[in-house]
């Protein structure tokens, strides 16, 4: 066994909300042409045909009003270009013309193709040229936020595709490491932004939830679980420490303030020297939130389910056989060689989450759908003989 991942005793999760990597890290194709980014040559029509290329002109906040749609019936607008024909490809030739049905505006439209400059995003862009980015990890279903977060709870989303509560017919990955004898908990940020998942996810268990600040502290006190999953806070409100500024960079929250929560994150592991070396820190997003990415999502192993037309909201039913669009994905380890760019050979979608976690800390577990039996795990990426002593710590 490699020594990064004999040494492994902790995998974290942060699951930042609805953008895509041509968005987020498209830009890094100039620093290295392995990243599969922009180049300026990607485009989309506008509603009168004309040809709109990519541009660096992302801004942190008050550019995508209203949040583009990222529900099932707009996605597969996005990904087909409006082709509902029965033997249909993909272009990904549809993301202006899903946004300027919002607003009816043309010129508003076309910002559906901007991407953030490298030196706009320090923090991610830093990590995903400091460890290893993936080039292929894609949501698990061409939908919203509640069926792919489902995904990486469970490996399924047990037949939804939408924003629906789910009741959930198999174990969580939380409830499978606790019935093994491991420890687990999902943190969200506070009362007042508490995960979207306390409806209808281990409401009977309250000791796997945790909050932000109990994160922090476990970090500092080096009490973290076996397997920690991390919520950003989904709202701006006030609470004990005052303002508290929405931090999950969902569309049309603010940029930077899902910078510094990334940040925050990865200082609390890598300021425990313990913890930084014994540490795998995913960082990933849900899913897309209709933005512009160039690549098409392949076709996956089904999972069990099919959704019919009721249901999509089209004249088709969606068996789950092929995946959401590309998000970013980013993982960080000191065993990890720097640079890393996992290519287009290796596919990775939410279902990755659950059965990494698993076969890492439980071995074989039979009882989860082929889609999560299949699915790529990541843990081989920590692959040097010699933990790594740069440094590289954020001010935040």
């Amino acid at each position: 066994m490699p020594p990064g991942l004999d040494a492994l005793k902790h995998i974290v999760v942060l699951m930042m909300e609805n953008r895509s990597f041509d968005h987020m890290l498209g830009s890094l194709k100039a620093v290295n042409p392995q990243i599969d980014g922009v180049d300026g040559t990607q485009s989309n029509p506008d509603t009168q045909g004309n040809k709109v290329f990519v541009q660096p002109l992302a801004e942190f906040q008050s550019q995508l009003d209203p949040d583009p749609d990222h529900h099932f019936p707009a996605v597969d607008l996005q990904i087909f270009g409006g082709d509902q024909s029965p033997n249909r490809v993909p272009n990904m030739q549809g993301f202006i013309k899903s946004y300027f049905q919002q607003r009816q505006d043309a010129a508003h439209s076309q910002r559906i193709m901007y991407y953030f400059s490298q030196q706009k995003l320090p923090v991610l862009t830093s990590l995903a040229t400091n460890f290893a980015v993936f080039n292929r990890w894609f949501a698990s279903i061409p939908g919203p936020t509640v069926c792919n977060r489902a995904f990486a709870h469970y490996g399924t989303s047990f037949g939804q595709v939408d924003m629906n509560i789910f009741y959930p017919q198999g174990k969580s990955v939380y409830e499978r490491l606790q019935n093994a004898g491991r420890t687990s908990k999902l943190y969200y940020f506070d009362q007042a932004s508490s995960t979207i998942e306390v409806v209808n996810l281990l409401q009977h268990q309250p000791q796997l939830f945790g909050t932000y600040d109990q994160f922090l502290a476990d970090c500092k006190s080096g009490k973290l679980p076996d397997y920690s999953f991390i919520e950003p806070n989904y709202t701006d409100h006030d609470n004990d420490d005052g303002e508290q500024l929405a931090s999950d960079q969902h569309p049309d929250h603010n940029i930077q303030a899902g910078e510094i929560f990334i940040a925050s994150v990865y200082n609390a592991i890598r300021e425990n020297p313990t913890l930084w070396a014994s540490t795998a820190l995913l960082i990933v997003y849900d899913e897309h939130g209709g933005i512009f990415d160039h690549v098409v999502p392949p076709a996956c192993t089904p999972d069990g389910y099919s959704a019919g037309p009721a249901d999509t909201l089209l004249n088709f039913s969606f068996n789950f056989d092929r995946l959401g669009i590309r998000v970013p994905a980013i993982l960080v380890s000191p065993w990890v060689p720097k640079g890393t760019v996992v290519g287009a050979d290796r596919v990775f979608e939410h279902a990755s989450i659950p059965a990494t976690a698993t076969n890492h800390f439980i071995g074989n577990y039979d009882a989860r759908t082929p889609r999560e039996k299949n699915a790529q795990t990541f843990l081989d990426l920590l692959s040097l003989d010699t933990m790594r002593t740069d440094s590289l710590i954020f001010n935040t």
